[in-house]
């Protein structure tokens, strides 16, 4: 800083280590909150939901707000299910989504302040046949680097094996077949990528990830309606339905087992089990008089660890990943912990954690991302902070949201020409083909047509001709939403097929399988 004075080194051994007086530190130097602000936003929080909800459709929705080490708002909101009357309580029970990934940034990180596992613990330590496409990486990415989403594994990796039925164990084991991206000075956000992690603490700790998660975090504060197991949602008599969004309204139509991701994206919980959680983090890491988690192990997680939103321009603030958790800093200098979570099938979640003023809400939904939950908690943090909304947070957040439901494939939005090639006698595509990614695929004729079986729990797709050898897949799951449309093109040799593509699967190149 020019015309600043220059400290004298200290005499120490270390000459590198410079003594700096740098005056007040956060939180002394944020702007202030509004006076009575949080006791504004919790007076103005119902009407807030019921407008949003409102306005988006939502059917149900769960909030809890916990300032100074107490649940100061806790309430249900609609129904369970669109059509019926059950209502939505604090203790009903939602598929949480990726909420699921700053809760094993918890888990995580009691088992570092046991000493059972370092965040900078190689993953290869307790996976020893855990690999990735680079050896430099396998052997040298952390349990952090996992949690931080910064090994270099691509945007989603291991979910399109999810989509087709492929389990956790055999997920992790192929994802040495995806490219890799910089390592540790890239961000790409991939479930698959936590779950390594969290496999490879669960592992160091001699438990399942499932037991660990409950023993170490679940049980000792009484959450004892979360779970990271899908059967034990699925037993909850008060829990809500998932309403994806289809033909522009929220329907109950699907289920989503994330058994497979369970540490990034299967946990269940409820509002009031989702209070307690908050309360120990916001009292940093002490329960009941005892330091549950050490804040030199939760400080890591809460911090930034890798860029996940690099500003856009000069003035523009910078958004940030720590160990499962979103952080960054407010406009009035506040830093912050975040993290949504979506199913396209039906749920969306949203967590603000503001540390400097003791505050947190959580937002629980029953329908699929529309910007929902983060717009009820955003409005409220906003009056909480400056007393007044900053914007219409919903009006901002809704259309950015959406691009979750873009059909995906080749052919979406398109119909076949009327001058298309005939297809060749069906039986010269039938057979088995070979991937190392997908595994085993069978192409099988069926009545007048074509269908397309593919995973361990054959995962099937019925083949409308398109065009000379290629056909159309409608795909929808978790991945793929309603419209999505694929070609699934054969090359021919000889007058038989000896190999396809199948489009919408092949974002990493990996979608072609061979006779």
């Amino acid at each position: 800083m020019a015309g600043a004075p220059v400290p004298a080194r200290a005499q120490t051994a270390a000459p590198d280590v410079i003594p700096l007086d740098l005056g007040p530190i956060p939180p002394d130097d944020v702007v202030p909150m509004a006076k009575g602000g949080v006791e504004k936003a919790l007076a103005a929080l119902p009407d807030m939901v019921g407008d949003i909800m409102g306005r988006s459709g939502v059917p149900g929705a769960a909030v809890a707000v916990v300032q100074g080490g107490r649940t100061v708002f806790l309430r249900g909101f609609g129904v369970r299910e669109l059509g019926k009357p059950d209502p939505v309580d604090a203790d009903t029970v939602f598929q949480i989504a990726s909420l699921s990934k700053p809760i094993a940034g918890t888990v995580a990180a009691i088992e570092v302040t046991k000493g059972v596992v370092s965040w900078d613990d190689k993953v290869v330590k307790y996976l020893p046949a855990f690999s990735l496409a680079s050896p430099y990486v396998t052997q040298n990415a952390t349990i952090g680097d996992f949690y931080a989403h910064r090994t270099g594994l691509p945007l989603a990796a291991g979910d399109d094996l999810e989509d087709i039925g492929f389990d956790r164990a055999a997920i992790l084991a192929r994802l040495h077949l995806l490219p890799l991206d910089a390592f540790r000075i890239s961000y790409h956000y991939a479930n698959f990528g936590i779950t390594t992690g969290a496999e490879a603490v669960a592992r160091a700790a001699g438990r399942s990830w499932e037991d660990l998660a409950d023993e170490a975090l679940f049980a000792p504060l009484g959450m004892a309606s979360t779970s990271y197991r899908h059967a034990d949602f699925l037993k909850r008599a008060n829990r809500a339905t998932l309403h994806a969004l289809v033909g522009g309204r929220f329907q109950p139509l699907y289920t989503r087992d994330a058994d497979a991701q369970a540490p990034a994206g299967g946990v269940s919980s409820s509002a009031s089990d989702l209070a307690r959680w908050l309360t120990l983090l916001l009292a940093r890491g002490s329960h009941n008089g005892e330091q549950m988690i050490a804040e030199a192990a939760l400080l890591p997680a809460m911090s930034p660890q890798a860029f996940s939103g690099p500003g856009h321009a000069l003035d523009t603030r910078s958004s940030f990943y720590g160990f499962g958790f979103g952080v960054g800093v407010n406009a009035n200098g506040r830093t912050t912990a975040s993290h949504s979570g979506a199913f396209t099938l039906g749920a969306a979640t949203n967590v603000q954690i503001l540390p400097s003023a003791n505050l947190a809400i959580v937002v629980l939904t029953n329908a699929g991302p529309v910007g929902a939950a983060e717009a009820i908690a955003g409005q409220f943090m906003d009056i909480a902070q400056y007393g007044v909304a900053t914007r219409d947070w919903f009006a901002l957040l809704n259309p950015r949201l959406l691009h979750y439901y873009e059909p995906v494939g080749d052919l979406a939005g398109k119909s076949p020409q009327a001058d298309a090639a005939p297809a060749r006698a069906l039986e010269d595509y039938v057979g088995t083909y070979q991937n190392a990614y997908f595994g085993r695929a069978e192409i099988v004729k069926q009545g007048d047509g074509l269908v397309f079986h593919v995973g361990p729990v054959n995962f099937a797709l019925p083949m409308t001709h398109w065009d000379g050898d290629a056909f159309s897949l409608a795909p929808r799951t978790e991945n793929a939403p309603d419209g999505s449309l694929s070609s699934l093109r054969f090359v021919v040799k000889d007058g038989k097929a000896v190999s396809f593509t199948v489009d919408y699967l092949d974002t990493n190149g990996l979608a072609t399988w061979t006779r």
